[in-house]
């Protein structure tokens, strides 16, 4: 069965970068758990401005990214004020 790729972005908060560090430790230990399942392959916040998020995941259907999403710490205490996951077809790089 073949994985394919999905692309989660986030919309956060306006003072974001503030109100993560709450937070942060918590979300990074889920992210680096679904980094060890081999499903979360890259992850970051955008810079200047840190307005959003973007995690690029790997799977079966679209599914786990949004599994994901439900389940974050940063979502769960409305730092991500908005989500949506979208398939993404990778041409370079998929070995």
């Amino acid at each position: 069965m073949n994985d394919n790729y999905y692309i989660l972005f986030y919309k956060t908060v306006e003072d974001y970068v503030e109100r993560r560090k709450l937070y942060r430790k918590e979300h990074l230990e889920y992210a680096q758990s679904a980094f060890k399942k081999g499903i979360l392959i890259l992850a970051g916040a955008y810079a200047d401005p840190a307005d959003g998020a973007v995690l690029i995941f790997k799977g079966v259907d679209q599914s786990v990214a949004e599994e994901f999403a439900k389940n974050d710490p940063y979502v769960e205490n409305g730092l991500v004020i908005e989500w949506h996951v979208r398939s993404w077809t990778v041409v370079v790089g998929n070995d």
